[in-house]
C-alpha cells in the first residue's frame, strides 16, 4: 500500500477501509430486523438532522413567543427546556415531533412498538445533551436512542 491509498482510507473512514479489504457490514438496520429500504427502514441522517432544525427553530420560535417575551438570550436559554417538553409529549403520544412528522419519520422501540415514558424521558434528556446524539453506531442509531432501546424509521 502507497501513501496515497493509506491517507485515502484514513479519509474515507474505517468502514469505507474495511469494506474494502472485504468485510461485509451489511446494510443499515440488517441488524436489527429492519428493511433496507422504505417505510420501516432506518431514517437517514440528512432527515434527522433536518428535522432536528425544524424543531429546534419551533422551539426558539415557542421560546420567544410565549416564554422570553421578546427577548432573544432569554429565548435561547429557554429553547432546550422546550425541545425536552416537545419531545416527551410528541414522542410519547403520536411517535414523532412535528420536524419528524414533516420529513416522514418516526421514533419507535426495537421491538416495533411505542415506547413508554420513562424511554422517551431518558432519550430526550439525552437529546438535550446533544453529545450523545452526535455519537453513533453502525446501524446509525445515536446514543440516545442506543440507551433508550429506540430507532428513527421512515414512515
Amino acid at each position: 500500500m502507497d501513501n496515497r491509498e493509506a491517507i485515502g482510507s484514513w479519509l474515507s473512514g474505517p468502514r469505507a477501509a474495511a469494506e474494502e479489504m472485504g468485510a461485509d457490514f451489511g446494510y443499515r438496520g440488517e441488524r436489527l430486523g429492519l428493511p433496507q429500504e422504505g417505510p420501516g427502514s432506518i431514517a437517514p441522517l440528512g432527515r434527522r438532522f433536518g428535522a432536528l432544525f425544524l424543531d429546534w427553530f419551533l422551539c426558539l420560535l415557542i421560546a420567544y413567543g410565549l416564554i422570553a417575551g421578546g427577548d432573544q438570550a432569554a429565548a435561547g436559554n429557554w429553547a432546550p427546556a422546550v425541545l425536552f417538553v416537545l419531545s416527551v409529549l410528541t414522542v410519547g403520544t403520536v411517535g414523532s415531533t412535528p420536524g419528524k412528522r414533516l420529513l416522514g419519520l418516526r421514533v419507535i422501540a426495537l421491538d416495533g412498538g411505542r415506547l413508554g415514558l420513562g424511554r422517551v424521558l431518558v432519550r430526550s434528556a439525552l437529546l438535550c445533551l446533544a453529545v450523545p446524539a452526535l455519537i453513533w453506531d453502525r446501524d446509525g442509531r445515536g446514543l440516545h436512542d442506543r440507551l433508550s432501546g429506540a430507532v428513527q424509521v421512515r414512515i
